[in-house]
């Protein structure tokens, strides 16, 4: 017979149970559950590589939670922001921590997401059948970089106020409607007390929705058509009898328990950052922006945060504003042709010829290159060494569709590589 304590587990369980059916016959839980992660098979071949995507996602948690207590205490007003930034800092209970963590996530969100980048173009991520989701991914992108644009003029010091006068004056250079843009985008003649609320309102509300909005299609258009792995094979053209791919996993438990692993790494070296060197010698937060803004002391040498930092270069290597300025935004639409531009018939660097090897690590010195060019100063040897990497950069896209289609490859392997 059950003991009382026995048969008060078991209503109490039951009582749970009954909860939970009530609410999985109104909202599809357990529906999401499996197509998310129990049935949702992954190829069994990933590698260090795939850390990436789950780390944005983590970051991104991070970013608009602490961004949530920073609005609790900031004062979105000319007078008085850089003043609550301190106050956040000196006053606050865990203010220096939460303040911390938001400006070291914002650099840690662009590294996670450079590499998760790179990756893709490692393993043509983009190409057939997953144009789509790399179109979203670079929307995700560029959404970010307006994000932290925003965020940056947020704490109101003197490389914030300088750096928003110089970005905002790039659409002054737009033939016509240029002027007429500037003084709409600032919201006044010059950078001031409204553009500073309407920059608060775009990175604490609009650009936060639009940018869970494209995280949620991204990996529904992930689960969709499949991930990619090292191999750039299909898993779905190799399946059993009951369905389920031969060169597959359930994401659920193999990889999120795999994942935890790389979120203990990241968050060891989060943490050592955040108490050892939240400046990071002023590549995360400058020494200018420790003074409060001032219209009338220009910084000895203006300059964005290093993500950048490979853009500026491009803009500051020409000497046309018009031109610097859509050659930069060129550097970035670009990424969204690449599922077009890329002729060759395999996807993955693994069977790839020399020649796609040798131009991806042209690119991607160039773009490291271009990073530390934009914080210099733009004069003498800086601004040929930044023409010549930015004319390296283009050149990855533009001879694109011949390298990749002279380019000799490797015959793929029919089923997926891959060692326990």
């Amino acid at each position: 017979m059950a003991t009382a304590t026995e048969r008060t587990a078991g209503a109490g369980s039951g009582r749970w149970s009954a909860i939970y059916r009530w609410i999985d016959a109104r909202l599809p839980v357990t529906e999401f559950w499996k197509a998310q992660m129990t049935e949702y098979y992954a190829p069994k071949n990933f590698n260090i590589w795939y850390y990436f995507g789950s780390l944005a996602l983590l970051v991104l948690v991070l970013q608009i939670v602490t961004g949530i207590f920073l609005t609790m205490s900031y004062k979105p007003s000319e007078a008085e922001a850089f003043g609550s930034i301190e106050y956040i800092m000196r006053d606050v209970e865990w203010g220096w921590l939460i303040r911390y963590i938001h400006s070291t996530g914002a650099s840690a969100f662009f590294i996670v997401v450079y590499l998760h980048m790179l990756r893709g173009l490692m393993y043509g991520s983009y190409k057939n059948p997953r144009e789509l989701l790399w179109i979203i991914g670079m929307l995700i992108y560029v959404s970010l970089m307006a994000e932290a644009f925003f965020g940056y003029v947020l704490p109101w010091g003197n490389m914030s106020f300088w750096g928003a006068q110089v970005i905002v004056s790039l659409f002054g250079a737009i033939p016509g409607v240029g002027p007429d843009l500037v003084e709409w985008i600032r919201g006044d003649y010059s950078i001031s007390d409204v553009t500073l609320n309407r920059f608060f309102a775009l990175h604490v509300a609009a650009v936060p929705l639009v940018l869970i909005m494209l995280v949620v299609v991204h990996l529904s258009a992930l689960r969709e058509v499949g991930s990619n792995n090292p191999d750039g094979i299909e898993i779905k053209k190799h399946k059993d009898s009951k369905g389920k791919p031969l060169d597959g996993i359930p994401f659920h438990p193999y990889y999120t328990y795999k994942d935890l692993v790389g979120v203990g790494v990241f968050l060891i070296l989060f943490a050592g950052v955040i108490f050892f060197a939240p400046t990071l010698g002023g590549l995360f937060l400058e020494k200018p922006n420790f003074e409060p803004a001032n219209a009338l002391n220009t910084p000895e040498h203006i300059a964005p945060v290093w993500y950048f930092t490979p853009y500026y270069a491009i803009l500051r290597a020409v000497p046309d504003k018009l031109t610097g300025a859509a050659l930069m935004a060129a550097a970035v639409v670009l990424f969204f042709f690449l599922p077009w531009l890329d002729r060759s018939p395999v996807k993955s660097i693994r069977y790839r010829g020399w020649l796609f090897k040798l131009f991806l690590a042209a690119f991607v010195v160039a773009f490291i290159g271009l990073g530390y060019l934009g914080m210099q100063p733009a004069q003498g040897s800086y601004v040929i060494a930044a023409r010549v990497l930015s004319v390296v950069y283009f050149l990855f896209f533009l001879l694109m569709p011949w390298y990749t289609r002279v380019d000799k490859t490797r015959p793929v392997p029919d089923r997926v590589t891959y060692h326990a």
